[in-house]
């Protein structure tokens, strides 16, 4: 069986966070006020720290990387969408729906690179599968946000939406060996923008909404998780704004998993699901509450996982 989770990550320390409006087109999530640029950044700031600490004090290795004040990539605080890696010497890089997104490649790549490269010193090749480039061809795939990956069965799970071009996941999916399942999903009637929205997968149990996909899809979805041994802990659309898909299983020191997530998250938790989730793994919550508002993004998204 391939590992699920790993202890070593990326994350990528702001130094302009703010709303971004050219993504806020397709993120339902983003929302705004007229509150001082620099008081967003530096609450944002405060609140890396305390994920940073958190996870490291779980004994998680945490590469932490330096953003520039130019070119301006308000949302680099999410390094799960550009690039990936896994398990057997891979690395992916991968086409941003919007420019100032497109510009975190050109910012971190290297470095990226140097620290996979050096996790999987003992596998024969190191082999980079590059599709940035597709966003020239109006082809947009945004890595572990667009997908979802259950990497014990090698399958990927991907909500089809202008972030996510169906004929390049299944590009993906054969050059790294997964099985694809691509379906659509809603919030409120609109289309979400991204997978790691409404579901995350852990080595036992998958949090999803099922009621957020598509009526000719949802049955199809959740035959492939049972199918992989996931035990299904259902949340609701309402959960779902409250980024409770959003979260993600890590190994600790310990070697024991745990699944990190926000604190408003943690709080829409019922005591059932609570009880379910902790049968099997700890929870480790933290207030990221001002990257939520602004980003649209939770925990998940801070963190790409190093294979």
């Amino acid at each position: 069986m391939y590992k699920h989770t790993t202890d070593e990550v990326v994350m990528i320390k702001p130094v302009g966070f703010m709303y971004n409006p050219v993504t806020a087109v397709t993120n339902l999530y983003q929302r705004s006020d007229d509150k001082d640029p620099s008081i967003v950044q530096e609450a944002a700031l405060k609140e890396f720290n305390s994920l940073v600490t958190a996870l490291e004090e779980k004994g998680v290795t945490v590469h932490v990387l330096e953003d520039t004040p130019e070119p301006s990539t308000p949302d680099s605080i999410f390094p799960n969408n550009w690039f990936s890696t896994h398990e057997g010497g891979t690395m992916a890089v991968y086409p941003m729906f919007t420019d100032n997104r497109q510009a975190e490649i050109g910012k971190f790549r290297a470095t990226v690179e140097e620290i996979a490269s050096r996790k999987q010193k003992d596998e024969a090749l190191f082999t980079i599968y590059d599709y940035s480039r597709n966003k020239e061809r109006g082809q947009i795939l945004e890595g572990t946000g667009s997908m979802v990956i259950d990497r014990k069965n090698k399958v990927a799970y991907c909500v089809l939406s202008p972030r996510a071009n169906k004929e390049l996941f299944i590009k993906f999916c054969e050059d790294t060996g997964h099985e694809p399942v691509y379906f659509r999903a809603f919030q409120d009637g609109a289309p979400i923008y991204h997978t790691n929205v409404l579901m995350g997968i852990g080595g036992d149990n998958v949090i999803i909404c099922l009621g957020a996909i598509a009526e000719e899809d949802r049955e199809r979805v959740a035959e492939s998780l049972k199918k992989g041994g996931n035990h299904i802990i259902d949340i609701t659309p309402e959960q779902v704004k409250n980024f409770l898909g959003n979260t993600l299983e890590l190994k600790g020191g310990d070697g024991k998993n745990f699944i990190a997530m926000s604190d408003v998250a943690y709080a829409s938790l019922t005591p059932e699901q609570k009880e379910q989730i902790e049968q099997s793994t700890e929870i480790v919550h933290v207030d990221i509450e001002n990257i939520e508002f602004y980003g649209g993004g939770s925990v998940r998204c801070m963190i790409a996982e190093i294979f």
